[in-house]
């Protein structure tokens, strides 16, 4: 019987072959001796606008009713939907009238919100207990009140 040579090994095994061994290492970058002075750029301009920081809403009341699936919450921004993991922001200027009402069946607070151009969005939130729904229309009307005040 005769004694075959063993394969040499696959890819990835051993040393790479000559052919990609790492070359001599390059020379050193040369850097300007310490004692010179690094290059000098020109400054960077100036704007002639104050930086502006954020702007955080002012402080008020706010408003928040909410279920397992929907929310309706009303703050010194707008008014915000949360429908099924869907947000719809509505801010101050751009809402011509906000609206509100028990469902027809007394067990959910039933809110809408009129775009300026005339759209119409609603959100339905269940009252569980439906004593929430009696604690929820004062509070709504405060709120609304306060940011949109009739008169």
């Amino acid at each position: 019987m005769t004694e075959q040579p063993t394969p040499p090994p696959g890819p990835g095994f051993g040393p790479p072959p000559p052919q990609y061994a790492p070359g001599q290492p390059a020379q050193p970058p040369q850097y300007p001796p310490a004692h010179q002075p690094a290059p000098q750029y020109a400054p960077a301009p100036q704007s002639p606008y104050a930086p502006v920081p954020p702007h955080p809403a002012p402080a008020g009341p706010d408003f928040l009713a909410v279920d397992k699936r929907n929310a309706v919450v009303v703050d010194a921004s707008g008014v915000a939907f949360e429908m099924s993991g869907n947000t719809l922001e509505f801010q101050w200027p751009e809402i011509r009238s906000v609206h509100y009402k028990a469902s027809p069946d007394g067990k959910a607070l039933m809110v809408a919100v009129v775009h300026m151009d005339g759209r119409f969005y609603e959100c339905v939130v269940e009252a569980k207990p439906r004593t929430r729904l009696q604690e929820w229309f004062p509070q709504l009307a405060w709120v609304l009140g306060h940011y949109r005040p009739t008169g």
